[in-house]
This record gives structure tokens, C-alpha cells and sequence, in this order.
């Protein structure tokens, strides 16, 4: 891995080290990556500890995603499970499924890199750990729905969370469509 970054599926026995990663300021802070779990209602009513419960009991449940560590610490986090574990995907006009596209890929929908650990290819380690977790549960085609600030250089670090089209397609992933100037929709097959 990049720089000393190693990265592993989440369990109950990294919930702390996720905490970590997630702090308490900030929009990590506030989603707990629950964007894409929740109807707009939903999401609008809900709190900063009910966000951060539920990411909770989708750990205790399974494994929704892998965390990166540099030297123990922990770094990072990148969400992966099936398209329809996000419901909100399915609402999207910028992700929702369309004629052709498998049914029911693993998706790749969120990064969160400590702001003192960027630049070290922690996004990295973090893509290609999430294709291993998927791999591994059986996946065969992986997505991600990454920005563009090639198209747009002005993209916020917070607007990046989705990843970007370079790290996707640095990790093998190619542009199977652009829903908008900004954001593609990148697929991976994964070989077993």
C-alpha cells in the first residue's frame, strides 16, 4: 500500500479506531454515511448521534465498508456494500440504474481521510481496499460515481468525498457514462 497504508474490513473490534476517523467536526462528522441510506426526510430529521447509531449497528451487523491505518493510527474510511444497500442511489438521477447496467454492483460511494493524513495516498489504499472487501464477499462488478475537478478545479475537499475520477481510474475502474460535466459513472469487473 501507498506510504505505509494498510487497510481492513470494519468489524465491531474497529468501531473506536471509526470514531476516530469520523471526529466530531465537519461534514464526516455529521453523515456517518447515512447520505445515501436515508429518504431526503429522513436524512433532514435526523441527528448527528442518530447518524452516528446507525453506522454503528450497520457495523455490528456486518462489515459496510474498510478503514485505513498508517502505523496503527487510524487514517481513513471508504463505504462499500451492494447498490442496493444505498436506497438513495436508486433515487438519484445521477446514479440510478439504467438500461444495461448490472442490477446489483458493490458501489464505492464515500471517502473520509483525516485532514492530516491527505496527500499520502490514503484514498488509494482505501479504493483498492474496498475492491479486496468486495472480492471477497463475492462481488463481480464494482462502481463508483466519482467528481471531475479536472472538469472543475474549484471542487471543494468536502465535495470530493465521492472520489475522483483520476483515483478510480487509477484503480482500474473505466467511464461507463457522464450523468453531468462533473460526475461519471466508473466500473470495475472483478476478476475472482
Amino acid at each position: 500500500m501507498a506510504d505505509g497504508v494498510v487497510t481492513e474490513s470494519v468489524s465491531a473490534s474497529t468501531w473506536r479506531d471509526l470514531q476516530t476517523v469520523f471526529g466530531t467536526k465537519g461534514d464526516p462528522a455529521g453523515c456517518w454515511c447515512q447520505w445515501f441510506k436515508l429518504s431526503r426526510a429522513d436524512w433532514d430529521a435526523a441527528t448527528r448521534e442518530e447518524t452516528r447509531a446507525r453506522l454503528h449497528d450497520q457495523v455490528q451487523a456486518g462489515s459496510p465498508g474498510v478503514i485505513a491505518r498508517i502505523d496503527g493510527e487510524p487514517v481513513g474510511w471508504a463505504a462499500v456494500e451492494p447498490f442496493s444497500a444505498y436506497p438513495a442511489l436508486g433515487r438519484s438521477p445521477i446514479t440510478r440504474r439504467k438500461e444495461g447496467d448490472p442490477e446489483d454492483p458493490w458501489a464505492v460511494t464515500c471517502f473520509v481521510v483525516r485532514l492530516e493524513y491527505r496527500k499520502r495516498g490514503v484514498a488509494r489504499a482505501l479504493l483498492a481496499g474496498a475492491l479486496e472487501h468486495a472480492r471477497e464477499r463475492g462481488a463481480t462488478v464494482i462502481e463508483g460515481y466519482p467528481v471531475d475537478p479536472e472538469v472543475r478545479p474549484s471542487l471543494s475537499a468536502a465535495e470530493r468525498y465521492h472520489g475522483t475520477v483520476s483515483l478510480f481510474r487509477d484503480g482500474g475502474f473505466e467511464v461507463v457514462r457522464r450523468p453531468s460535466a462533473t460526475r461519471a459513472i466508473m466500473r470495475r469487473e472483478l476478476q475472482s
